[in-house]
């Protein structure tokens, strides 16, 4: 199976400890993402975060709504917490969160690793990945970054370079 990998990194003026509560509240999650995927958390609130814990909740890909269901398979608060898909879209995702206090800023980073579920029927994984996959991550992670930003604060950073490739970050696992 091939996994891909994206990763974000975003620096807020704000101390670990109002940062972190703020992404454990599932209820959070629907702020962060675009209007356009309909999300919505169809577990009942409040969704006390902890390991073990299950969350259910959909979006619309395509127009289509999807149910996703994930568990919090690590809970390391204020430090980490990792959520991992049971049922939905992908054939594999593991949404690592982490947090580190930089100075009186709190830095936030998300790496997603994820793989694709069998594509339709003429249509290669590689593009699927390429042309709707990674470019639909990029602009839900972004819509993510600049409403953190505009919630929190932002601190500016040096700019990085230009991104890798689609391609780049993937590789062949057993999961």
């Amino acid at each position: 199976m091939r996994v891909y990998t994206l990763k974000r990194e975003q620096v807020v003026p704000r101390p670990l400890e109002n940062v972190f509560p703020f992404f454990t509240k599932a209820e959070n999650l629907a702020l962060i993402t675009p209007p356009s995927l309909g999300f919505r958390v169809l577990t009942p609130s409040p969704v006390a975060m902890d390991r073990g814990r299950i969350i259910d909740y959909t979006i619309k890909l395509l127009g289509v709504e999807v149910r996703w269901r994930s568990m919090i398979t690590t809970f390391e608060p204020p430090l980490r917490f990792v959520d991992e898909q049971i049922m939905g879209p992908y054939s594999f995702w593991h949404h690592t969160h982490t947090f580190e206090t930089r100075g009186a800023d709190t830095l936030v980073c998300d790496e997603v690793r994820y793989a694709l579920p069998l594509p339709m029927p003429g249509i290669p994984r590689d593009l699927l990945q390429r042309m709707y996959v990674r470019p639909n991550l990029e602009y839900i992670f972004d819509y993510r970054r600049d409403v953190i930003a505009k919630m929190f604060g932002s601190v500016v950073q040096e700019t990085s370079p230009d991104p890798p490739s689609p391609e780049a970050g993937a590789e062949e696992v057993l999961v």
